[in-house]
Formats: structure tokens, C-alpha cells, sequence
């Protein structure tokens, strides 16, 4: 594995590779990074696949610009697109968790030429919405819902710097009422060590949760930048995998998907898995990958 900065979209991303064979782009999620994605490389590379597996914009080692219109959907799928370019290649298979998820199975719209095949992990394709979708949580899901929780700067922000610790190791949702808690940090999870924890905390307690948190903060723009495709299907082959206990089957189904998503070759459910899944059951996860990619 090599880490290195590249320049994409006006901003540099660091970016993980490995690996010689078709390319596959790794897409993490909320609070995470390309070590997510830490029990899939090595798998895929073994398998004949290139990886490439970046902290994206806001995170980690990348750039995080300090406005949050610099986080809408099509700054994001630019920075994908002009990855590509940075390494030469023209389309690639797009493999996403979690925010990750939700912005390749944007980028499959978007830009469908650079899309070969696409896997979503938790969070499904969710077609356009008949109304910005704030509004639509406010009302369903209430004013603490962590999403809406999340959009007025600063607030969540500082919540969640307070202990990082704490943040990541909650398997609550992040609220208003668990904020004001003062709770000590939760047991790390079994499937999750200290050192690998430590390499979560060194990061956010250095960058904070702003970048991450201003991918939230565009849901409403967002809505408003895909008015051109949304009629548009994702129609290249495609995956979809979730955990059993994953909470975001509650308010985003996969039943969404349904004549939205044209090729979708296989929907797997991990037994017992939550959020978190490529990190909990990863042998379940890369084989299920594998499954998918080889028969390609």
C-alpha cells in the first residue's frame, strides 16, 4: 500500500493504493476515513483488482474548504472524476459506505460514463424526493433527528469535538439530549482495537467533524442541483449490502430502490451486522464483493 496526495477539482486528496487489475474506487462514510476500508484491501488486491481508496474532501488528510457550498453533490462527484483523471483511467467500479454510498450512486447518475459497475453498503439509491428532503425529516423524524440535528454550524460541531472518544464509540444516535450528557466513552466494540480506534481519534481530535458535518449540510441543495436527472436510473450493474441491525434500514429501505436501479445483480443482508459492516464482518462483506466483481 501507498499513500499519496493527488490533486483532483482544485483541492488534493490523500488517497490509499494498492494493487494491479481493473480499478476499484473505495468511498467511505460519517465518521470515517480510507481505513475503513482497511480488511477490504488487502482482499481485493489478492483478487486481481487496483484499489484506490481515498480520505475524501473534509476528511482525514484531504482538503476541507471552509464553506459548505463546497460540499454539494457535484463538487463531490467532481472530486471523483478528476481522481480518475489523475490516474489515467476513464471508469472504475465505485464501491461506497454510508455517505460514500449515497454520493457513488450520485456519481452513477451524474456521470454514468465513469461508472462501470457500482456497490452501495447501507445507505440504498433513493430517487429524487418530491420536496426538499429537511423539511420532509423535520416533520417524520422530528427536530433531534441527528440529520437535522446536524445543520446548524457549529453546534454539533463542538458536540462531537468534545470527546471524540465518546463520538465514535456511541452506538447512539448523535442528539441534542445525548450531548448535554455527560457520559463517559462507551467499551470499544470487539471488532474494533484500540490501535485501530486510535487512528480514528488521532484524526478527528486533529481535523474535527466540520468537513464531514458539511456533507449534511447540502441535503436540501442537493435536491435542488439533481432537478436535471431526476428521472434519470442507475442502470449500471450494481450491489447493494447492509448489516441486519444497521438503523438506517428504518428510514432509508432498500425497497427504494425498486425500477430505480435497473441492474441490481444482488442485495445481500449481514446477519447480526450494524453500521459499521465492512469493519465488523469483513470476511462476509469481501466475499460478497468478490461475488460481485468476478462475475462482472
Amino acid at each position: 500500500m501507498v499513500e499519496r496526495q493527488v490533486a483532483t477539482n482544485g483541492i488534493e486528496l490523500r488517497v490509499t493504493e494498492a494493487g494491479e487489475g481493473p480499478l476499484l474506487v473505495l468511498c467511505h462514510g460519517f465518521p470515517e476515513l480510507a481505513f475503513s476500508w482497511r480488511h477490504q484491501i488487502g482482499a481485493l488486491t489478492a483478487a486481481g483488482f487496483r484499489v484506490l481508496a481515498p480520505d475524501l474532501r473534509g476528511f482525514g488528510g484531504s482538503s476541507a474548504p471552509p464553506e459548505v457550498e463546497a460540499y454539494d453533490v457535484i463538487t463531490l462527484a467532481g472530486d471523483l472524476c478528476g481522481l480518475l483523471d489523475a490516474y489515467g483511467e476513464d471508469s472504475a467500479v465505485f464501491i461506497g459506505h454510508d455517505w460514500g454510498a449515497s454520493l457513488v450512486w450520485d456519481l452513477a447518475v451524474l456521470h454514468p460514463q465513469q461508472v462501470r459497475a457500482v456497490v452501495g453498503l447501507s445507505v440504498p439509491f433513493v430517487p429524487r424526493a418530491p420536496a426538499a428532503p429537511l423539511a420532509i425529516m423535520r416533520r417524520h423524524l422530528g427536530e433531534d433527528f441527528y440529520i437535522v440535528w446536524f445543520q446548524e454550524p457549529g453546534v454539533a460541531d463542538a458536540a462531537l469535538a468534545r470527546d471524540v472518544r465518546r463520538t465514535l464509540t456511541t452506538s447512539r444516535q448523535w442528539t441534542a439530549e445525548w450531548a448535554e450528557e455527560d457520559g463517559r466513552a462507551p467499551e470499544v466494540p470487539a471488532w474494533l482495537s484500540e490501535a485501530e480506534l486510535a487512528v480514528y481519534i488521532e484524526a478527528f481530535e486533529r481535523t474535527g467533524f466540520t468537513g464531514g458535518l458539511n456533507w449534511y449540510r447540502n441535503i436540501d441543495r442537493n435536491w435542488e442541483l439533481k432537478a436535471g436527472v431526476a428521472e434519470r436510473r442507475v442502470e449500471q450493474p450494481a450491489m447493494f449490502l447492509t448489516g441486519e441491525r444497521d438503523p438506517v434500514r428504518s428510514f432509508m429501505p432498500a425497497e427504494a430502490m425498486q425500477g430505480w436501479v435497473t441492474d441490481l445483480r444482488a442485495q445481500v443482508v449481514v446477519g447480526g451486522a450494524g453500521h459499521w459492516v465492512q469493519q465488523q464482518e469483513p470476511d462476509a462483506v469481501n466475499a460478497a464483493l468478490l461475488e460481485f466483481l468476478r462475475a462482472l
